[in-house]
């Protein structure tokens, strides 16, 4: 019955959806072709570069309305914190408040300078409106409902150094310290299922000036001349929400830097002023209408619009069925955003005139691997290498072939370079074994695989690469290449190749263990069922169409044999000059003992990872076509298959299935834990 009332009501806007984001669709593509005829030629110069002036202070412009009980309660702690240089100043607008807040201003703080505006502008047009006001070239925006640190100004300040920043973020706490912090100041956006998508990371490891991809609004300094120039908060995402996402992705996009400070910190009463004001429902009306209307301002890029007039529509539709869902547009934030679509080609075309690099750049610069890549000063040849090695596997301790090979090649590593280490672990236990890394690379972090299967059977991606698509693996890898100023960047593994990046001047390496396809292809035929049979096909051509358009992306790319590489050539021969051969870790002999004593004649050990599907299929051949012909000459033998505890029952149970009764006496597991 609920579905049946939602689809009479949502009707008429599902019937009329198709027209409106056709007529969105091609609004934008006619402003867009305008532009090229008559705007492109008429892009403003870009500005001289100017350090922020730190020794004249900063200004804090705080909007107001019907806020005097925060204004009472937390701009104490903004009086105090810029009393300690005389140059700074505090600015109070009040939008048209009816609470007395100016009234209190006059009377208790009479070294506030008041901007009392005729009406309510909202926190965008307010903040506009203190800015144009502020007498010093850094201006902080604070909400009324932040308390700040006594020291919170001077570190900000340091980011202005830099006469390319536009903004610096604050670290934000909320004022409650038993909320879950939902807000940090360290933001990130990247762009999915076509639309924008962004978050506030927790990182402790985070201690000082760092790239973000925007600025908020209510926490974070400005460059006075670079905020206007961009025409700072755009009306058209009033009443609030996504203006300051907007303007610090404007200024990526104008070649300028956002960046985060977390030594600047404030204390937010999060929603103190919008959420006793409107309702939870209204608020997530706002965000969903603005969602769309930062694409439609600011994405310039066909193929990511398209693919988001698509998914729009699409989500709207869905959403009639299995109700809303937070960020997902329904068909009331369609209509919503229709109705400003005449303000949205107005800004289109303004943002369009001011951006100096494309979408897919201003997304990637704000990540740290990305901006140490296109900003930071590298030696051109520098002593010694600083080395980035990303496993996809616990390297400690080596009980595998590829942890053995890791486990050496990083001891001969950290002779040569200065070397860091990046490991997705299966199991937090895990943590304790690799310390062992610690000991002699210059630094080892690693985080732990999310439990369940890969999902996306679909997908075009392999399941190998799913397996090990990570989001705080990725964002560690960044993290890691700023802030130890990475040269070289050694991926283990070809499904670790999508952390590859597209760097300019930092070295991307990759060392196949196996080419992947080639590995997947020799397993066809000889998995159990049809549908394993279908699967497997359908790994290897996903395999395929995987490898081949990854590895020429890369700057180096080791195999293990002049095998691998004459195999990979044949399939594409312009891979030549990448591909390095020859170049596996020897073992360090010396390191492991001899035992000559307490034998166990007749028995042959199998040791290997069976996360990795050739040894499953290579221990499957050996029961099934060695060990018959073993077993009648030598009735003793013994098979003894070593691997951890988890992994050993899984596949153990698989195998039951497949043996045969002439094998199934013969094959024994023996399970190793943690050794």
């Amino acid at each position: 019955m609920g579905l049946l009332k939602r689809l009479l009501r949502a009707l008429p806007l599902l019937l009329v959806s198709p027209f409106l984001v056709a007529i969105a669709a091609l609004t934008l593509a006619l402003t867009d072709l305008l532009w090229k005829v008559r705007g492109a030629g008429l892009r403003p110069a870009p500005p001289a570069g100017e350090t922020g002036d730190q020794s004249r202070g900063a200004s804090v412009v705080i909007p107001n309305w019907n806020g005097k009980d925060l204004l009472e309660k937390y701009l104490p702690s903004v009086v105090e914190a810029l009393s300690q240089n005389p140059e700074n100043e505090i600015i109070v607008v009040d939008n048209a408040s009816t609470d007395g807040s100016a009234e209190l201003l006059r009377a208790r703080f009479p070294q506030v300078t008041l901007v009392a505006l005729p009406e309510n502008r909202g926190f965008g047009g307010g903040s506009n409106a203190g800015v144009r006001a502020a007498k010093n070239e850094v201006v902080i925006l604070l909400n009324s409902d932040m308390r700040v640190a006594p020291d919170f100004v001077a570190p900000l300040l340091e980011g202005f150094r830099d006469p390319d920043v536009f903004a610096v973020s604050c670290q934000i706490f909320f004022s409650d310290p038993a909320k879950a912090r939902e807000e940090t100041g360290l933001t990130q956006g990247w762009w999915q299922d076509g639309g924008l998508r962004v978050r506030h990371r927790i990182d402790p490891a985070v201690d000082g000036l760092f790239p973000c991809f925007y600025g908020g609004g209510g926490s974070c300094a400005f460059h006075r001349a670079k905020f206007l120039e961009l025409g700072g908060f755009d009306a058209l995402f009033e009443p609030f929400y996504l203006e300051d996402t907007d303007l610090g992705y404007m200024a990526w996009k104008r070649g300028w830097k956002v960046l985060y400070q977390a030594r600047s910190v404030v204390y937010h009463e999060h929603r103190g002023t919008i959420g006793k004001r409107f309702r939870e429902e209204q608020i997530q009306a706002v965000l969903q209408k603005n969602y769309l209307l930062f694409c439609w301002k600011n994405i310039h890029e066909w193929p990511r619009l398209g693919s988001h007039f698509f998914f729009a529509w699409a989500g709207a539709a869905l959403a009639v069925v299995f109700g809303d869902v937070p960020l997902r547009p329904n068909l009331s934030a369609l209509w919503r955003a229709f109705g400003s679509l005449p303000g949205a080609a107005r800004s289109r075309w303004r943002a369009r005139s001011l951006a100096r690099v494309d979408d897919t750049e201003a997304f990637r610069r704000p990540m740290p691997g990305w901006f140490r890549d296109r900003f930071a000063a590298m030696e051109p040849a520098p002593a010694r290498l600083r080395v980035l090695f990303v496993s996809p596997y616990p390297i400690c301790p080596p009980v595998h072939g590829g942890g053995v090979f890791m486990y050496q090649a990083l001891r001969e590593l950290s002779r040569l370079a200065e070397t860091h280490v990046v490991e997705l672990l299966d199991w937090g236990w895990q943590e304790k074994e690799n310390q062992e890394l610690r000991e002699f690379c210059a630094s080892a972090e690693w985080t732990v695989r999310p439990a369940g299967p890969a999902r996306g059977m679909g997908s075009l991606m392999p399941h190998a690469v799913r397996e090990v698509a990570n989001d705080e693996l990725e964002w560690l890898i960044h993290r890691q290449i700023y802030q130890k100023r990475i040269d070289v960047l050694q991926l283990e593994y070809t499904p670790m190749a999508q952390y590859r990046g597209e760097y300019r001047r930092i070295a991307t390496a990759l060392f196949e263990h196996d080419v992947y396809f080639q590995s997947v292809g020799r397993g066809l035929g000889r998995s159990p069922g049809a549908l394993n049979g279908l699967k497997a096909r359908f790994e290897y051509l996903r395999a395929l169409r995987y490898e081949l358009r990854v590895l020429p992306r890369l700057d180096q790319v080791q195999v293990c044999t002049p095998a691998n590489r004459d195999y990979l050539l044949s399939f594409l021969p312009r891979l030549a000059p990448r591909l390095k051969t020859g170049l596996r870790a020897g073992i360090d002999a010396s390191r492991y003992a001899f035992r000559p004593g307490d034998r166990e004649p007749h028995t042959m050990l199998f040791l290997g990872s069976f996360k990795h599907d050739p040894n499953r299929i290579a221990l499957d051949w050996f029961i099934r076509r060695v060990m018959p012909l073993v077993a009648p000459r030598q009735p003793a033998a013994r098979l003894v298959v070593a691997t951890p505890t988890r992994i050993t029952r899984r596949i153990w149970r698989c195998w039951a299935a497949w043996k045969t009764p002439a094998t199934r006496w013969r094959a024994t597991p023996c399970s190793s834990a943690r050794s």
